[in-house]
């Protein structure tokens, strides 16, 4: 428990996955008080160990109200969120109808385009969002080998054709993650998301496309990732699609992508012979504090 933390109250709005529930854990064995708030329809089922009131996308008064009644003024938005909300969906409650201009405004433009507005839809109303990390650093990666051997030289060029090709991808706002393999991109991200990318490598390489074994996944956040919300994230899932795309590594930023389930997530790398290592945060990205203002 530090300093003010345990009299300042954080709100959690869950979207999908397991990441919000190990959030929610750290923040209350941090000794900090925890509002939980789940999307319908989005939330995992295991949000309900911590009483969450569940909110749809009409609700947005509703969440208001909560917030102050609470006295939060930090929040967290953590979590997936598989469909965007029509608008229909979002003409709810009187407080809602209030700030329908905003909401709409918010609907409008690419993905960094929402987040953006999201954010500053949430400080217009006397909040203030804060990265999952800040409650749960515990989630980040660190830097250097996780799991594993060591890169070689080999693994090395691959490792850094992997993330030349994330940081073109991420400043055209495209995604966050590249495979390359014996000294070729053979993939990148796009809206499928990574473990669609992987199954895709898996498909090319059964058909002989892709020559050489082995190969590196390296997934990075974005050239000016706002470290408040859309950090990437590996979890179980990307080590299996990895092992069945046959490659031997992952690389992920470290200090600015998560791990969900770690503990998971390690064994079954160890299992799957799946090295896991931490690259250094890259040339020319903002760190947390600079991300966020």
């Amino acid at each position: 428990m530090t300093g003010g933390q345990s009299l300042s109250p954080v709100a959690v709005i869950c979207g999908g996955g397991r990441l919000p529930v190990e959030v929610i854990a750290a923040a209350v064995e941090s000794g900090r008080r925890v509002v939980a708030i789940a999307i319908k329809g989005e939330a995992d089922e295991r949000i309900a160990a911590y009483n969450p009131s569940y909110l749809g996308w009409g609700q947005i008064g509703k969440l208001a109200s909560l917030l102050e009644r609470e006295g939060c003024r930090d929040v967290v938005m953590i979590g997936s969120v598989t469909r965007r909300p029509e608008l229909r969906q979002i003409v709810g409650d009187l407080g809602t109808m209030r700030r329908l201009p905003k909401i709409i405004a918010s609907l409008a433009g690419g993905d960094d385009s929402i987040l953006t507005k999201i954010i500053r839809f949430f400080e217009d109303e006397g909040f203030r969002i804060i990265g999952a990390h800040e409650v749960a650093p515990g989630l980040l990666a660190r830097p250097g080998t996780i799991v594993g051997k060591d890169a070689s030289a080999e693994v090395a060029l691959d490792l850094n054709l992997a993330i030349e090709a994330v940081v073109a991808l991420g400043r055209l706002d495209i995604g966050q993650a590249a495979v390359s393999v014996a000294g070729r991109v053979i993939a990148v991200e796009g809206a499928e998301g990574t473990d669609a990318m992987l199954d895709r490598c898996r498909t090319v390489r059964e058909r002989g496309r892709v020559k050489g074994k082995g190969g590196v996944l390296v997934k990075c956040a974005k050239p000016g990732q706002d470290m408040r919300v859309d950090l990437p994230t590996i979890g179980p899932d990307t080590i299996r699609a990895a092992a069945n795309a046959g490659l031997s590594g992952i690389g992920i930023e470290a200090g600015r992508v998560l791990i969900a389930e770690r503990t998971q997530t390690e064994a079954l790398a160890r299992e799957l012979s799946i090295s896991l290592w931490g690259v250094e945060p890259l040339d020319g990205a903002q760190e947390p504090d600079e991300a966020a203002k």
